[in-house]
């Protein structure tokens, strides 16, 4: 039976600090860092009146406009899992892959473990998307509306017409719909998210799903944040998810089934060792630029494959350089930071430069290297898949430090153009987890 009364969840952002592209290969490892914010689903049952019957489930975005979609959904035949079908509402269709296809595969394997016991229906439900202020650039305040202007503001824009920080919000979103769905529709003894079987079967589902939704297999580093937090993670074989036909097609629900439960991943997520010193906080930087990771991404691929020797020498000795970073970090070497990031980054200017690609450019050089100047920061990276777009800072905890970036950055800002704001949002340890349900109040009804 679903949940009667509310439930909320919600997953973290991500900071990849240190591994980018080498986590593509599982011959290497990347260190990466939950972050405070947080996408949060609210799950709730839609009550009907007596004698009415609904096929629906209703996902919505209230912090922007025209952010609601309806579904249907009926089982697929020759065993194709739950099969889910946006609904008109109102004027034009406006489709959301990751939803759609997160739904579909939520339900699919709910059904496929539900009918091990018996026949099972979804009663209709809502789940309310809302997402911390700092996944989003420049946030609007909710001045005089009396809904919450604190933690989740209200945008005057579509949610495609949004300007991501990039911090990982369609992971942490798969995440934490997946269990909001695993944890509205299954009883506890089939799904426990504070368990590591919970979260075991979270990650694969979630993993799939957004695998799926992305029509690519990523390295899944984001996922893997946004179930179990900061970790050091090693990436799962692609072969895993081949035996997968699209949801809905033949065969398509014992294969999720199996999968989900299957001892096939040989991800390798390992939190023991992964922290920052006491008194030392990862903080983010929004650059309001962007940039295109996806080609980006492509080029340095293509630069490894025409060059395996070089390459290879490359990223070898960037995996020993970030390995000592996540050393340094955990035993609390403060000393040791600057050097040891700096370090880090001429591999990446080098591999850059060697595979034409704007990693670091030139512009967050000069950025990072005047906030080390500043005093109270360690040292920087443009993390990830790098470009325009962030940097990511290693810095003291206090709020000293934190008003002089701040009033470095709007300097920063005045002077070269563009704009560089310092986020809320801090590096932290716990992935996924429930929430209390008053934390929402003026958001759902």
């Amino acid at each position: 039976m679903p949940s009667t009364t509310p439930t909320a969840v919600s997953a973290p952002g991500k900071v990849f600090l240190a591994g980018g592209y080498l986590v593509l290969d599982r011959e290497y490892t990347a260190l990466v860092f939950g972050l405070s914010a947080r996408i949060n689903v609210v799950a709730r049952e839609i009550k009907t009146s007596p004698g009415v019957q609904l096929s629906e489930i209703v996902v919505d975005s209230p912090q922007f406009q025209e952010a609601q979609w309806r579904y249907g959904y009926h089982l697929a035949p020759d065993e194709g899992g739950i099969k889910v079908t946006q609904l008109q509402s109102g004027g034009n269709i406006d489709s959301n892959p990751f939803v759609e296809v997160t739904l579909s595969y939520a339900l699919s394997y709910i059904a496929g473990t539900a009918f091990r016991r018996s026949s099972h229906t979804f009663d209709p439900a809502q789940f309310t998307i809302l997402a911390d202020n700092d996944y989003y650039s420049q946030p609007h305040s909710l001045t005089g509306t009396g809904e919450n202007p604190t933690r989740f503001a209200k945008f005057p824009t579509t949610l495609r017409g949004a300007n991501k920080t990039g911090l990982g919000s369609s992971a942490a979103l798969v995440t934490s719909l997946t269990a909001a769905l695993l944890t509205h529709y299954l009883p506890q003894s089939d799904f426990n998210l504070d368990t590591p079987q919970g979260k075991r079967t979270l990650h694969n589902l979630a993993q799939a799903a957004h695998c799926a939704a992305q029509g690519k297999v990523g390295s899944g580093f984001d996922i893997a944040a946004a179930v179990y937090g900061s970790c050091r993670y090693r990436r799962f074989s692609p072969s895993v998810l081949k035996s997968i036909p699209e949801a809905g097609a033949p065969g398509f629900a014992p294969a999720l089934t199996k999968l989900i439960g299957g001892e096939t991943w040989d991800t390798d997520i390992v939190k023991e060792g992964v922290s920052v010193p006491p008194g030392t906080a990862l903080r983010m930087c929004d650059v309001d630029c962007g940039s295109q990771t996806v080609s980006m991404v492509k080029k340095v691929l293509q630069w490894r494959e025409s060059n395996p020797a070089d390459s290879k020498k490359l990223w070898d000795e960037l995996q020993s350089r970030n390995v000592r970073l996540g050393t340094i970090l955990s035993e609390g070497k403060l000393d040791e930071i600057r050097p040891a990031v700096t370090e880090i980054r001429e591999l990446i200017r080098a591999m850059g430069t060697q595979s034409d690609v704007p990693i670091e450019p030139e512009s967050q050089t000069k950025l990072l290297d005047a906030l080390m100047e500043v005093e109270g920061v360690y040292n920087g990276v443009v993390p990830g898949a790098g470009g325009y777009d962030a940097v990511a800072l290693l810095m003291k905890d206090d709020e000293a430090t934190e008003k002089r970036v701040k009033d470095f950055t709007a300097k920063w800002s005045q002077e070269n153009g563009g704009q560089v704001r310092l986020l809320d949002v801090k590096g932290e340890m716990e992935g996924v987890r429930r929430e209390n349900i008053k934390e929402y109040d003026g958001w759902i009804l």
